[in-house]
């Protein structure tokens, strides 16, 4: 079953509540973007206003930050469930991937468009998930990179434990080439949250049909 899970992307602590909301009313999961303006350019809210706002969601966390360790504990006390850092953000990620594993966190690594499997590959054995940017990090509604389905396409006829998911520039009109990949989670930013969230969804789903 393919899971498809809103991604929210905001500075700005009463727009994280809001749409942490909307997200109530038609799932169950949610991913919470967060950037520190300097692995990325943008900026984003923190693990205290995350903290503030109560919510059953399944809450992963997806960190596009220099020294990603710096945020486990902060996130992981707010509720996240998961945590995502990028490979590319340090140059020790087995030791961050052990650590989320002792602190009780399922550990994802994200990867960038350009960086090719076979770096991550050594890792594949110990992670929870491998999130395949198909955009640039770090900008709302980035425009999507096809190429990128390639990765997913290859790992699809690959035995392997973790769950394969794909952010970044997902529409309604190029998500069933992405379903089709072999994907299993698909995060969605932009996609869902411009108009109306649920109605939104509600379309996403029906495609899977």
């Amino acid at each position: 079953m393919k899971k498809i899970v809103p991604a929210i992307l905001t500075n700005d602590p009463a727009d994280l509540e809001i749409k942490i909301r909307q997200s109530e009313q038609f799932t169950e999961i949610a991913q919470i973007d967060i950037m520190d303006g300097k692995f990325v350019p943008s900026m984003s809210v923190g693990s205290e206003d995350l903290k503030k706002v109560k919510t059953k969601l399944y809450l992963e966390v997806h960190i596009m930050a220099v020294d990603p360790e710096r945020y486990f504990e902060p996130f992981r006390s707010a509720g996240a469930k998961r945590i995502i850092f990028h490979f590319e953000s340090t140059d020790r990620p087995a030791e961050l991937v052990r650590m989320l594993r002792e602190m009780n966190v399922l550990p994802g690594i994200a990867i960038n468009p350009g960086t090719p499997l076979d770096a991550v590959r050594p890792l594949f054995g110990d992670i929870d998930m491998l999130l395949l940017m198909a955009v640039n990090p770090g900008f709302y509604g980035s425009p999507f990179i096809p190429e990128v389905l390639n990765k997913a396409r290859e790992l699809s006829k690959e035995e392997r434990k973790f769950i394969l998911a794909l952010d970044g520039g997902v529409k309604q009109d190029n998500f069933m080439e992405i379903v089709n990949s072999g994907v299993e989670q698909i995060d969605i930013g932009s996609g869902i949250f411009k108009g109306n969230p649920a109605e939104n969804y509600r379309k996403f789903l029906e495609q899977l049909k």
